[in-house]
């Protein structure tokens, strides 16, 4: 798991300590007995981190100190904050299968799930991740995320559903005319399946329109209600178009809760730039459908070729050589790829994040030229680009 491999002598602590960069790492010390549990950990400066753990113990100190129990060092030079993090969660995964969660601290991140495999399909919070293909499944779940805590996802979904009429209760329903129905559909918010107030078709397109509105992250309701507004005004039905004009105004602010990185996790795949280890390069990361691998040293001929389009267009093609190399995660099961997903969510809710990530559009394709000013954003240490906002924050 862990790249380089060093013997560690007290005798000759001096030279050990010279033979590692004073850079940032992640490493593991180990015993005589390979079978002993290992002391694993993440620095900004590995050299000053070992000399503290291992150099000749001070009088009258409570510090700890490994100088006599350690014999082999492990360790792994990483680029950024963010690949430290991720080296440290698999070097911990493979060394603590049972604890490593706990160690990390990994919260999963809550996610919309929209239960398509129920016969009257309705929309739940959960950070529970069902399995991912890759492929759409029909009649399987679906989900969106990662949302930053889980009052940020009740708010957005139950906003969301302000705008349709599909039902919220929990319960499997089994129709019944008799059902007296509940506030919802009392107040025409819900088509009422449970005392069929709708025929099944009708409450399936409905869904669909739920499902469309996630997908597209509200665009498509937005081109609907703006093509009925003005469809209204040239029939000189103003009072009609006024109305759809103040729903309009009225999902903006809850098209603006979802943060760029909210996505249908099926299809959220994006690369992620970040700071390299290697001189004259950056790390790559790819995302698949919220699993990540990397990194991948991705080598830069010079910061100035991002200002000229024909070498720019020369490093789109150099990128998506480089992309058509990198292998996608496929995570063991679907417990490993919710820890992957939570892993991006800290990353992405961090108030002062370090690197970048761009995202695939509905075809898969990225953003090719935002792409390369991001790499020679992050490359040069420069600020992302002005368009991008940090997402809203919400109470956890």
């Amino acid at each position: 798991m862990l790249t380089e491999r060093i013997e560690f002598r007290p005798e000759a602590d001096t030279e050990v300590f010279s033979a590692v960069a004073a850079a940032p790492a992640v490493f593991l010390l180990r015993g005589e007995d390979a079978n002993s549990e290992p002391y694993i950990g993440k620095t900004a400066n590995l050299r000053r981190r070992l000399q503290r753990l291992l150099s000749p113990p001070e009088e009258r100190t409570k510090r700890l100190n490994l100088r006599d129990r350690v014999r082999w060092i492990e360790y792994t030079p990483t680029g950024s904050d963010f690949e430290s993090g991720f080296a440290l969660y698999r070097a911990l995964r493979a060394a603590f299968p049972k604890t490593y969660a706990n160690r990390l601290r990994l919260r999963f991140a809550p996610l919309v799930k929209l239960h398509l495999e129920n016969e009257f399909p309705r929309a739940s919070i959960t950070t529970r991740l069902g399995r991912i293909t890759g492929k759409r499944i029909p009649g399987k779940n679906v989900y969106y995320g990662p949302f930053a805590s889980r009052v940020a996802a009740e708010k957005f979904l139950n906003d969301a559903l302000d705008f349709f009429k599909m039902r919220r209760c929990a319960e499997d329903l089994h129709p019944d005319p008799k059902f007296p129905g509940c506030v919802y559909s009392e107040m025409k918010m819900c088509l009422a399946p449970c005392f069929r107030g709708c025929t099944d078709d009708e409450y399936r397109a409905e869904v669909a329109r739920v499902e469309d509105f996630l997908d597209s992250r509200g665009e498509s309701l937005k081109r609907q209600l703006a093509a009925e507004r003005d469809d209204a005004s040239a029939k000189m039905e103003f009072e009609a178009a006024a109305a759809l004009h103040a729903r309009l105004d009225k999902l903006a602010p809850v098209v603006q809760q979802l943060p760029e990185f909210v996505r249908r996790i099926d299809q959220a795949h994006a690369v992620m730039v970040q700071r390299s280890r290697q001189a004259e390069s950056v790390a790559l990361f790819r995302v698949d459908a919220g699993a990540i691998t990397g990194p991948l040293e991705f080598p830069i001929s010079g910061g100035e070729h991002t200002k000229s389009q024909s070498l720019s267009q020369s490093m789109e093609a150099r990128i998506q050589a480089a992309l058509a190399t990198f292998p996608a995660c496929q995570p063991a099961s679907a417990t490993e790829r919710m820890e992957h997903l939570a892993i991006l969510k800290r990353w992405c809710n961090r108030g002062s994040r370090a690197g970048e990530i761009f995202f695939a559009d509905a075809k898969g394709e990225l953003p090719m030229r935002r792409l390369v000013r991001g790499i020679g954003r992050v490359y040069k240490g420069e600020a992302p680009e002005a368009s991008e906002t940090m997402p809203p924050t919400f109470p956890a």
